[in-house]
Order: structure tokens, then sequence, then C-alpha cells
């Protein structure tokens, strides 16, 4: 019997990428035209945050909040669990922030978007490439559009515009909606780059760059209390 150290992270993977693409691609098949409507939701997430912010925060929360419990449903448990046992086990983890967004989006002072500098357009360059970029990575590496990622159809695009829009929000109960899409980019890297995908960057520079602009509004915060 092999030693518990020879193993590596890929003899740990319960299917290839070949699989893993064909999941999306059969999801994609299943939902469209629904992509239509929730790239459009996330249009409307970004002109709220826009325009009139402090009277549309409640919705864009709810946008967030049923886009986050479909995906939990629809993808991580109807698509993903039956290749990979432990999507079972995440799935109920976008159901939470979905109920979270729902709960801290309702309170008076839950969420409130105004947030401007670097913190703020790190925010719209995540929350934009989640709505625009992310699709394209598939025909990009050659996969065709059918594998293609959208944002409230696949997890990691949603996942990541959810960041971005964090970025872009105040509140005292903010930092409770930040680990589940953290700790997802953080599981979708570490998926990708196991199976040897390049895509495995963009989870990763997402991640990476809300901890740059979070880390810097903290240190920020603590030199200039009054601002």
């Amino acid at each position: 019997m092999s030693e518990w150290w020879s193993y590596r992270a890929e003899d740990f993977l319960l299917f290839s990428p070949r699989v893993y693409w064909r999941m999306f691609e059969l999801h994609n098949a299943a939902l469209w035209p629904l992509h239509v409507l929730t790239l459009a939701a996330g249009l409307i997430i970004i002109l709220l945050i826009a325009w009139r912010p402090e009277t549309w925060a409640r919705w864009i929360a709810l946008i967030l909040a049923i886009l986050w419990m479909f995906v939990g449903w629809s993808f991580l448990w109807n698509r993903y669990a039956t290749i990979n046992w432990a999507a079972a086990y995440v799935a109920p983890a976008f159901a939470v922030e979905g109920m979270l967004l729902l709960v801290i989006g309702s309170l008076r002072d839950g969420l409130a978007f105004d947030r401007r500098g670097p913190a703020g357009w790190i925010g719209y360059l995540i929350l934009a490439f989640a709505l625009t970029g992310q699709p394209l990575l598939a025909p990009l590496q050659g996969r065709g559009w059918a594998s293609s990622e959208v944002f409230g159809i696949a997890p990691d695009p949603t996942a990541m515009a959810t960041l971005g829009v964090l970025l872009l929000a105040r509140g005292r109960l903010l930092p409770v909606l930040l680990p589940i899409p953290a700790l997802w980019c953080l599981l979708s890297g570490l998926t990708l780059s196991t199976m040897g995908e390049p895509q495995a960057w963009a989870p990763y520079a997402a991640l990476a760059l809300a901890a740059v602009a979070w880390t810097w509004m903290i240190i920020r915060r603590r030199r200039w209390p009054i601002s």
C-alpha cells in the first residue's frame, strides 16, 4: 500500500476536466435562455449602484439572494453533486448566503452602496469581469460557448460578482456576507488548479483583489478614523 504522502491532489479528483466542462454544457443547455435574464440582472445591479444606491440597496441584495439560492439548488445540488459528492454539502452554504443577503439587505442600516476610491474601482472591476469576462474564458480556451460560466447560472461568476458588489457596500454586518463567496473562489481555484486548467487564475485573482481592497480599507480606517 502506498504511503499517504505519495498522493497528489489530482489523485483525489472524482472527475476529469472533460466531465467537468461537459457538466457546464449540459447545465447551460437545460437553462437557456435564462442566461439573458441573469446577465440583465447583473447589469441592473451595476446601474442601481451607479445611479441611486441609497434607494435600491434592498433590491440589489434581493437580486443577489435569489441568484445565490438558485445557483446552489440548480447547479450544486442538482448538477455538480452528480460528479462530486462534496457539492451536496456546499450547496446549503449558497442557501445560507442567500438568506443572509435577504436578512441583512432588509435591515435599515444593513447595506449602503456609496463606496468611493480604489476599493470602489476594484469592486467595479471584479463585477464587470464576472459579468462579461468570465463567459469569454471558455471560447478563448477552445472549449466553445457551450461551456461558458455565466453570472446567476454558474457559481464562479456569481461569487466573484458578489465580492465586487460587497466592495462597493458599507454596513456593520457586511463582514458576515464575505466568507462564503471568498471561500467558494478559493475552493474553485483549487479545483481548477488541480485539474491543470489555466483559468484557475480568475477566482484567485478576484479573491486576491478583494483581499487587497479590504486590507487597504482597514488600514485607511485605522489611520484616519474620522474619514
